[in-house]
């Protein structure tokens, strides 16, 4: 495991260089599915790491199209299947007031764009409606043509995560197929 300092009870405080280097190792060959997500949550958790609600929500949306999918398997299968998580932000916006979280992740716009233009992905998708309209723009920039889709953050309650589940089930068997 990486150091760090400690956060909530098991979870490690990673920098932003040790997220970026372990999501780069996530990142496939071909992307065919891009997620974008706002950023790393305040709370030290990380997609990447296997510890984020994220993870869960992204973990359930593969099983409902794949149950061989275990929590063991599921980042690599995430990979394999042409499927890259980004954040807009690389520092935590969660735990900042909205007029903050909202300029912190608008100066994360140029940023995605490159990134949008070199990974050429057939298809986005935003993990959170509040960013919808700066990945729209950084996708615009990018003279990025494909199919985008905007689904609602799985969060703790049951309506978005079933939303989120429901929509992402179809694109992640197309990955798969």
């Amino acid at each position: 495991m990486a150091k760090g300092k400690r956060g909530q009870p098991g979870v490690v405080l990673l920098s932003r260089n040790q997220r970026e280097r372990i999501r780069r190792q996530y990142r496939p060959t071909h992307v065919r599915l891009l997620f974008i997500g706002e950023s790393p949550p305040a709370s030290g958790r990380f997609f990447y790491h296997a510890d984020s609600g994220l993870y869960r929500a992204m973990r359930e949306a593969f099983q409902a199209v794949d149950p061989s999918v275990t929590d063991a398997s599921f980042l690599t299968v995430f990979q394999s299947s042409g499927c890259y998580l980004v954040d807009l932000s690389l520092d935590p916006v969660d735990h900042l007031e909205r007029t903050a979280r909202r300029a912190a992740c608008r100066s994360g716009e140029e940023s995605l764009s490159k990134t949008i233009a070199l990974l050429r992905p057939p298809a986005i998708v935003t993990v959170v409606r509040t960013i919808e309209g700066i990945v729209i723009d950084a996708a615009s920039r990018a003279n990025w043509r494909g199919f985008m889709v905007h689904v609602p953050y799985p969060g703790r309650w049951s309506r978005p995560r079933q939303t989120f589940v429901e929509t992402l089930t179809p694109l992640i068997a197309g990955c798969r197929g």
